[in-house]
């Protein structure tokens, strides 16, 4: 069984950073693909970044890019999405995801944290 750990969430102002990170048991080497989504209050549920395991070629939603960077710890066997200039619309519950049975960002991926919540004030 796998479990998917998410960590460092937070309340903060707008223009600040944050970085989550996510643990899963066993190597992240062992995933094709690990992935961060994320659901805001009565919306539906995006992706955000993935990392493809084979290359350490990086996918970015568009409203995203430039703001938002996602990586790979190989010593520490996490992945992180680091989270800059944030905004209230980056409000949301993040989810970390692994191994995609399908395209990065669309999945659908086998495993799933529990999810860590971000919240943006203006």
């Amino acid at each position: 069984q796998v479990t998917v750990v998410e960590s460092g969430g937070g309340l903060l102002q707008a223009g600040g950073s944050l970085r989550l990170s996510c643990a899963a048991s066993g190597s992240i080497f062992s995933f094709n693909a690990m992935a961060w989504f994320r659901q805001a209050p009565g919306k539906e549920r995006e992706f955000v970044a993935g990392i493809r395991k084979s290359d350490g070629s990086t996918y970015y939603v568009d409203s995203v890019k430039g703001r938002f960077t996602i990586s790979r710890d190989n010593a520490k066997n996490t992945v992180s999405l680091q989270m800059n200039s944030l905004k209230p619309e980056d409000t949301a519950v993040y989810y970390c995801a692994a191994n995609s049975l399908g395209t990065i960002s669309a999945g659908p991926y086998k495993y799933w944290g529990q999810g860590t919540q971000v919240t943006i004030s203006s």
